[in-house]
């Protein structure tokens, strides 16, 4: 065990929840401190590629993640009339006994980090977040939002892509920016026969169809807004605008269009993205997930390099390495790994934007998906 016993975790999303889990199986006392008072989730479903499901196993969560969303053995490329092009099966880095993929709704992943979360032990505070952080050789000394103060052997930024932690620490520079492309997303009931990840070519983007339950799926729309249409639209419009957008996509696009109908249940985000140079800690503070290496959704690995990031923490943490070690070693399995992912998907944003054709998406792919299935 290394010399660290107490660890802050800012933010009670994915990185940060599966950080806590993974503290805890190997002993160290967690706190989570999450801004949101309702520590809710808001999104539709979230892909869970193989290695989601391996890092998932090694937290003693896959099965509950299975069995609360639906399997895919692989991805489905067509063109915009719903031609099918291709099929692509998964490997299976977390063994045969896990499907290769698995759809899940946004709200059952958090119930399901956030429940094992409280059952490991660890502190959650809801409502409260931290207003000072100031560190020292020995430890780090967090004053917070309820008056509150705390010292910790280790602070864990796991805010997102907005994240507060890396402002005050790390300065201002680089931020986030803007990929010049949306996604939107909408549920709805499972379309017949999807089984995979099923993608659909547009003239701005992609559509695609994501399983998430035996009765659920996703609708999504990653694109270049039109020139001259606003970024977002009123939210009265939502839906409105969505089916207006899948208007070019025949085939079973076409057969859900219309089925999008309230606005209020439209998820629709700009896409942003940041990777900070390594290493990812100033001292005693580190960031994970979208605070340090946000990505575009093109390769489905957001999440999944999240969860990656909290497994390898204690992984590290748990070798009996000093603490400074213990990071050195986390940025050297964790940082060509994020590049690879995040580099990759956001050449494939690009290519969509430029409408490029004599690239190779195939090769920048397998690169990506080579890389998250080498082992942690």
């Amino acid at each position: 065990m290394s010399d660290v016993r107490r660890v802050l975790i800012v933010g009670g999303g994915i990185g940060g929840l599966c950080s806590a889990i993974a503290l805890r199986r190997i002993g160290i006392e967690v706190e989570v401190v999450e801004r949101n008072p309702r520590w809710d989730t808001y999104g539709v479903g979230i892909i869970q590629p193989p290695n989601a499901i391996r890092a998932l196993a090694m937290l003693g969560l896959a099965e509950q993640c299975i069995a609360a969303g639906h399997p895919m053995e692989g991805s489905r490329s067509h063109d915009r009339s719903g031609a099918v092009l291709s099929d692509i099966d998964f490997e299976r880095p977390a063994g045969m006994a896990f499907p290769a993929m698995n759809g899940l709704a946004r709200p059952q992943l958090h119930r399901i980090l956030s429940e094992a979360t409280l059952e490991s032990g660890a502190t959650v505070r809801t409502g409260v977040t931290f207003t000072t952080i100031e560190q020292d050789e020995d430890g780090v000394d967090v004053e917070f939002t309820d008056s509150s103060r705390g010292r910790y052997d280790l602070l864990v930024g796991a805010d997102g892509v907005h994240s507060q932690v890396r402002a005050q620490v790390f300065g201002s520079d680089p931020a986030p920016e803007l990929s010049g492309q949306i996604v939107w997303r909408y549920n709805m009931p499972r379309y017949p026969g999807l089984t995979r990840l099923w993608m659909f070519d547009g003239s701005r983007g992609r559509a695609g169809f994501v399983p998430l339950a035996e009765d659920l799926m996703y609708v999504l729309l990653v694109e270049r807004p039109p020139d001259g249409e606003p970024a977002r639209p009123a939210p009265e419009l939502l839906a409105e605008v969505f089916r207006e957008h899948l208007a070019e996509f025949g085939g079973p696009v076409a057969a859900v269009r219309d089925r999008i109908t309230e606005p209020g249940e439209v998820v629709l985000r700009a896409i942003e993205t940041i990777f900070l140079p390594s290493p990812w800690y100033r001292g005693r503070v580190l960031l994970i997930g979208d605070a340090a290496h946000a990505t575009s959704p093109h390769v489905g690995q957001g999440a999944a390099q999240a969860i990656e990031d909290g497994v390898v923490l204690a992984d590290e943490l748990g070798t009996g390495k000093s603490l400074p070690a213990a990071l050195e070693g986390f940025m050297a399995r964790r940082y060509e790994r994020c590049r690879i992912v995040v580099e990759g998907s956001l050449q494939i944003g690009r290519w969509e934007q430029e409408g490029a054709t004599d690239v190779d998406y195939a090769g920048t792919v397998k690169r990506v998906t080579d890389a998250v299935a080498a082992p942690l």
